[in-house]
């Protein structure tokens, strides 16, 4: 790798970041801590890591020589393996002799043995803050390389909140009694349909942005990286996982849908399919409470993690959307898959969403004006309250709200806008 087209590279970092125009998001890093920050691609990783030099720059921790920003998918680099991450430190090292800066380095999963080398960098005393767009950074193998040193954030897209605060939006004290909830509940509507990527909210033809997104992701993230052949496959597999979002899929049911094309395809292939999608961060998978061990893999709901790359699959969105957007919110407050986590519950009964360790049960319903979606949603929390004596039911609505009385327990109907932005 040549070390002037890194110092180069180095320099003209140390200029443009520090300039960049950023909405500062809401999240918080040790002064002295190393990062990994993992998450979908364009939700915001690269900002976050602009956003840390910025903050240091303004506070005078550090001057615009003490930064070395590398990102690896910029074309004018030739890293293709660990051997050759050292010319990054001596190029740094040759333009600033004695000086030991804070280390960026985006996108870093490309290069295979990344791990050992950030690893060194934070034994030397570097503080080292990294990104990836691929959930294997999250690996057992790569956690033990990194040796707890280093803090994992997830970076998702923007919430509602900070979309609101994007949009110049502070939201007053009594905001749900005045004029403001008007304007929330106007605003909430471009963010329903077309989710949290901030390269989105200015643009007139947000539509054609997110198809170049899923594109991306699916070309790239998925294909590419994992050398899968069949490209048809993927693109039906994620079409299908969409249309289906609001309904567990079995593995076998989606093998038999994608050997419906022609294709010859294992039930273990289509498990692979799925794990690419999740690692790229464009799914992820929630499995049934009450379903033994061997059976929660094999029959999950999927969701996508962000509205804007769902409804680019979809013709009918809207009650797809909520249950999706509802989903993307109680994963990232509960942790998914980790233990006593996020479910969905089918036992006779079927809810969206159990929190087993907050004992909360929440159905979603666009509507539940007609009678008979009133008595599903309602009786199907009040079958699940007689099993597991429930500290909260909630069914989240379009734009309905009451409470309704059940013995001595009440179901909360709640909006889901103002849901998105009230503690729970």
């Amino acid at each position: 790798m040549n070390k002037d087209t890194i110092k180069s590279i180095l320099l003209k970092n140390q200029d443009r970041i520090p300039q960049i125009p950023l909405v500062k998001r809401d999240v918080r890093f040790e002064p002295t801590g190393n990062y990994v920050l993992v998450g979908l691609r364009r939700a915001g990783k690269s900002y976050m890591l602009y956003q840390h030099i910025q903050q240091r720059v303004v506070e005078g921790r550090s001057s615009k020589e003490d930064i070395l920003y590398i990102n690896f998918e910029d074309d004018r680099l030739d890293i293709t393996n660990m051997s050759e991450f050292d010319s990054i430190i001596q190029s740094y090292e040759e333009l600033y002799q004695g000086r030991k800066p804070v280390v960026y380095l985006d996108e870093i999963q490309i290069v295979e043995g990344w791990e050992k080398f950030v690893r060194r960098l934070a034994d030397m005393g570097y503080q080292v803050m990294v990104t990836g767009s691929n959930a294997r950074m999250l690996s057992r193998e790569i956690a033990t390389t990194l040796g707890g040193r280093f803090i994992v954030r997830h970076i998702y897209p923007f919430s509602f909140a900070e979309y609101l605060q994007y949009k110049d939006v502070r939201l007053g004290e009594h905001w749900l009694l005045d004029g403001q909830r008007t304007q929330v509940r106007a605003l909430f509507s471009d963010y329903f349909q077309y989710g949290g990527f901030a390269e989105t909210f200015d643009r007139m033809d947000k539509q054609e942005w997110l198809n170049w997104l899923c594109q991306k992701i699916v070309l790239g993230d998925i294909i590419a990286r994992n050398e899968i052949r069949s490209t048809g496959m993927i693109r039906l597999l994620t079409k299908k996982l969409a249309e289906s979002v609001m309904q567990p899929m079995t593995l076998m049911r989606l093998t038999n849908i994608l050997k419906s094309t022609g294709e010859r395809v294992s039930r273990n292939t289509v498990s692979d399919y799925l794990g690419y999608m999740n690692e790229a961060f464009m799914t992820f998978r929630l499995e049934n409470y009450t379903d033994s061990f061997s059976e929660r893999v094999t029959n999950c709901k999927h969701y996508f993690f962000d509205n804007g790359l769902l409804n680019n699959y979809l013709i009918d969105p809207q009650s797809k959307l909520l249950e999706n957007l509802v989903a993307i919110t109680l994963m990232k407050r509960y942790g998914g898959l980790e233990e006593d986590g996020l479910y969905y519950y089918h036992k006779g009964i079927e809810v969206d969403f159990y929190v087993p360790h907050e004992n909360l049960g929440i159905q979603v319903s666009y509507s539940i004006r007609d009678y008979g979606t009133r008595e599903r949603e309602t009786g199907a929390l009040i079958k699940m309250n007689k099993v597991f004596h429930l500290q909260r039911m909630m069914i989240i609505t379009m734009d309905e709200e009451e409470n309704i009385p059940v013995g001595d327990a009440v179901i909360e109907i709640v909006p889901v806008w103002k849901w998105l932005l009230t503690s729970m």
